[in-house]
Order: C-alpha cells, then structure tokens, then sequence
C-alpha cells in the first residue's frame, strides 16, 4: 500500500556524502555524436602539463538543450540579484596565477 502523504509522481533524489561534496572543475570539455552530449569537467592547475577528467556527464541531445536552457536562465537570475558576470576575456589576469614567481 503506497503512503498517502506522498504526492502522485513525485520523484524523490538521494545524493550520497561523496557526491553532495562536489568536484571543483574549471574546464569544461563538450563533445557530440547524434546520439549523445558528453561533458567532461576537468580541474586544470596552473603549471601542471597533466589534468585529469573529474567527471563526465552523458546527456541526450534532447537533455543537452534543457540543460543549456536551464543554465541560462539560472545565470539571468543569478545576475539580476549579484550584476553581470564578467567574461574572462574581461578580465585581466596576472601571469604567475598567485604562484610563484618565475625566474631565469
């Protein structure tokens, strides 16, 4: 017997500890196929010439565009309450990345 309190159709998430703390990733690698999107997150440090994938996400393409639609509009809200974000193109970046610095 189903419980009563539980809403028609709702779908209830479970994350675990590992998960809910998350990867840091400042790369995104986006590839495609007809059949699929797949999204690699890396974590790329300054003066490593190795990375490694920290996860990889597999979408349909039919996920991939509400996924897109999605982060759009969560960027929108998020600059409507804290301004614009800036393009890093917009921003100018010191050299050594707040490491040390480099000498001949």
């Amino acid at each position: 017997m189903p419980e009563q309190n539980q809403q028609p159709n709702q779908l209830n998430i479970e994350i675990s500890e590992e998960v809910a703390e998350g990867s840091y990733a400042n790369l995104a690698i986006i590839t495609h196929s007809h059949a699929e999107f797949v999204i690699d997150f890396v974590n790329v440090m300054p003066g490593t010439p190795k990375s490694k994938v920290k996860s990889r996400i597999i979408l349909t393409p039919q996920h991939a565009k509400r996924f897109m639609k999605a982060i759009t509009e969560n960027i929108g809200k998020y600059e409507a309450a804290n301004g614009a974000i800036k393009d890093l193109e917009e921003i100018q970046l010191p050299l050594n990345f707040g490491g040390p610095t480099a000498q001949a």
